[in-house]
């Protein structure tokens, strides 16, 4: 009881810390946690408190990272696509993240589209959520996995937004040849960072990156995508985000690139948040437009 009652003060605080368009409270945020058979999935649920029936997006985060994302700017974002833009969202932590208590050994593919596929499920069981319009976004590798949900699962997801969405993991300095090797001699790689505790990542992951087609998986989706990148964003080719759309057979698929944007949306660097704060308006635009 006191770890949830330290998690909703965390909540009211942030909430109190958003910028000043965000700071009306006609949202309510709160945490769960769903279960996923052999794990817990601890989310965050932000609704719109106005009466009515309204669309839902599952936000995924990215490696290493938790619900609320680098710099909050997941929670920044959930306030602003209910308020703003009548979007509930539910945003959930991977296995091995954040409030998990999993290991992050049985993170893959299959089990990162299985959580996001139970989040929506979740959503869809609420009174005030259409269950008929449920969108997916990610972030980096959550961009991964949203592409495979819908690729994968396009009865339930109607739409797709990627910040800086990576269908392909094999990165210079984060996932090559070397790794993969660790991971067939020893059953995991070490993936250290500067910013948490190292993570023992999966010869079963590895497997999925070197033999999923992302794209190819994504192709038979029938939505509409919004790829959003940054130029300078140099962790993630912004190429990939015209891939991304290029693979898409909608439309109204599209790219928007935020210049001088890095894979962060420059969370560390921008005190009033300016460019997060586009690719933010963006998606709700976005979402408003295409769950409906």
């Amino acid at each position: 009881m006191k770890k949830i009652a330290a998690l909703m003060l965390s909540v009211i605080l942030a909430a109190a810390m958003l910028p000043a368009f965000a700071e009306q409270t006609s949202y309510s945020e709160t945490i769960i946690s769903i279960d996923a058979g052999d794990h817990e999935i601890p989310a965050t649920v932000c609704l719109p408190t106005a009466e009515g029936v309204y669309p839902a997006v599952v936000m995924l985060h990215g490696t290493a990272s938790t619900r609320d994302e680098a710099g909050n700017g997941y929670k920044y974002a959930a306030p602003v696509l209910a308020e703003k833009y009548g979007v509930a969202t539910i945003r959930i932590d991977f296995m091995g993240n954040g409030d998990s208590t999993a290991d992050y050994m049985g993170y893959t593919f299959d089990s990162a589209v299985a959580d996001a596929v139970a989040a929506a499920e979740y959503m869809a069981g609420l009174d005030n959520i259409d269950a008929d319009n449920i969108g997916v976004m990610g972030w980096s590798q959550g961009g991964t996995d949203a592409l495979l949900c819908c690729g994968w699962h396009p009865e339930i997801f109607k739409s797709i937004v990627t910040w800086a969405g990576a269908p392909s993991m094999v990165l210079d300095g984060f996932f090559a040849e070397e790794q993969y090797e660790e991971a067939k001699a020893n059953g995991f790689f070490v993936m250290t960072f500067d910013w948490r505790e190292p993570l023992n990542v999966s010869l079963e992951w590895c497997e999925d990156v070197m033999n999923t087609d992302v794209l190819a998986e994504f192709s038979s989706f029938e939505g509409p995508v919004l790829a959003i990148h940054g130029t300078d964003d140099v962790t993630v080719d912004p190429d990939w985000s015209d891939k991304i759309v290029e693979a898409s057979s909608n439309e109204s698929s599209k790219t928007l690139f935020i210049e001088g944007m890095d894979h962060t949306f420059n969370v560390f660097v921008e005190e009033d948040l300016h460019s997060l704060y586009t690719a933010i308006d963006a998606t709700g635009e976005f979402f408003a437009a295409t769950l409906k």
